[in-house]
């Protein structure tokens, strides 16, 4: 019984994973944040653009923004926005202030009014990516839906390298998609 004690705790405390290495996150910042930092350090933004309810949006979180290459990247190369399109904090972009006047405290979890930003960036989906330049200009419409690392890969090195300003056609854009080769893994 005894021996049977020692291999019982021995499998339980060997069961317990134990990381060397800490889990690496993306520097979240603000828009008014990454808008202040551009000044010393011009950069490229994403801005994930999601609310609390929203399934998609959670599993970009957990399984796309948590993936080592993308975090690397992106903490790299561009300043990261998380911002709730349903939520009730103030936005100040170009000088002009947007916030969401008709924000209900009791729907925080649950469909809310959309933030008056989102609308001025003409998100409509969950989750999106904006991107803007490193003087803090949109750079394309949204790009909206779950995506992979290996699809947002090709979205982050494209706008970082400037790739996008000679896709003037779809074809175009196809043609680099058809040949862009991923290098994170999923």
């Amino acid at each position: 019984m005894k021996n049977l004690l020692y291999i019982f705790a021995i499998v339980l405390l060997t069961s317990f994973k134990v990381s060397d290495k800490a889990e690496k996150e993306i520097n979240w910042i603000t828009l008014e944040e990454a808008i202040e930092l551009q000044k010393e350090e011009p950069r490229k933004i994403i801005m994930d653009v999601y609310t609390n309810w929203c399934g998609p949006c959670k599993m970009l979180d957990k399984n796309t923004f948590h993936n080592e290459d993308v975090v690397d990247y992106v903490n790299k190369n561009y300043y990261a926005v998380k911002f709730n399109a349903e939520g009730n904090a103030s936005v100040t972009y170009k000088d002009k202030t947007f916030s969401n006047p008709n924000y209900n405290p009791a729907n925080a979890n649950r469909r809310n009014s959309a933030h008056e930003f989102s609308r001025y960036l003409q998100v409509r989906a969950y989750p999106s990516m904006v991107f803007f330049d490193e003087s803090a200009n949109v750079i394309a419409p949204p790009i909206t839906g779950y995506l992979k690392p290996q699809q947002l890969e090709l979205y982050l090195k494209m706008f970082k390298a400037d790739e996008h300003k000679d896709m003037t056609t779809q074809e175009k854009f196809n043609e680099y998609y058809k040949n862009f080769k991923p290098t994170f893994k999923e």
